[in-house]
């Protein structure tokens, strides 16, 4: 995987086929709160592997992108969409997780001629949607700004620890990068308060509408985005396939690099090799 550059005002990372290679198609890579591009470094080089181009930005704001406030849901989407303009990279096959589900899903529905498959991953898209303990903290006026304020790149590591059993230093270092000033720990906030579930009424059925192929590719053991939410979809999603990757939390490209990679690329080698 590359060292980030930039376009559209966002920095991203890229793995593809040996140059003059003509690529099977090209992925795009969402992360969600509070990672980065980085977290995709174990599912891009498999993909790269075998023929796909990869690109992983991040999130305005995260890892190497600079802010570009407000950090609200609209906003990141509008910088999704900048991103995409400057590469201008034909149809996608749109692999998201956690807050890159809110984001991309709404980018692509909006952009339904820029995808060509789905790849959804521990996430939501559901107006009646309910947000857990944490981000209610966050959504929360001096309770959210309180709880930023406490944390340290230290107290920032023993958090994700829990979270992703094993996780590298490198990576909570990559991580950090989207709290590690205040201009990013206010982004965090405007986008959680930003993240009004009511916001998706305009948005039923609009996934099953783009009529691409769907997989919905979950940790077994998601205490953030449950299990449940992965079938919910797949009956709102004709066609849609379901994977469960066991002994796998919430962050499971983080935690399941390997099986997350090759359940990804036996879907994309069935439906748009």
């Amino acid at each position: 995987m590359d060292e980030p550059k930039q376009a559209g005002g966002l920095a991203y990372r890229e793995a593809g086929p040996p140059a003059g290679e003509a690529a099977a198609g090209t992925a795009l890579f969402v992360h969600g709160w509070p990672e980065s591009s980085w977290m995709w470094r174990g599912v891009m080089g498999p993909l790269a592997d075998a023929g796909w181009r990869a690109i992983a930005p991040d999130l305005a704001g995260f890892g190497d992108s600079p802010a570009y406030p407000p950090g609200t849901w609209e906003r990141q989407i509008r910088a999704l969409d900048n991103l995409y303009g400057a590469l201008d990279p034909g149809p996608v096959a749109l692999v998201v997780h956690d807050w890159g589900g809110l984001i991309g899903l709404r980018w692509a529905c909006d952009r339904p001629e820029a995808v060509r498959a789905l790849c959804i991953s521990d996430t939501g898209f559901f107006p009646d949607g309910r947000w857990h303990g944490l981000a209610e903290t966050l959504r929360t006026e001096g309770e959210g700004e309180q709880l930023l304020e406490s944390l340290d790149r230290d107290g920032f590591g023993a958090l994700l620890k829990q979270a992703i059993p094993g996780v590298e230093d490198r990576a909570l270092d990559e991580y950090w990068k989207g709290l590690a000033d205040l201009e990013r720990r206010r982004g965090t906030l405007e986008l959680y308060r930003s993240g009004d579930f009511e916001k998706l009424a305009p948005y039923e059925g609009r996934l099953a509408a783009l009529e691409v192929p769907t997989l919905l590719l979950w940790g077994a053991d998601d205490p953030f985005a449950p299990v449940a939410g992965a079938h919910r979809l797949a009956r709102e999603i004709p066609g849609a396939e379901v994977v469960v990757l066991d002994g796998t939390g919430h962050f499971a490209p983080d935690q399941s690099p390997e099986a997350y990679a090759a359940a990804l690329l036996d879907f994309l080698g069935r439906v748009a090799g």
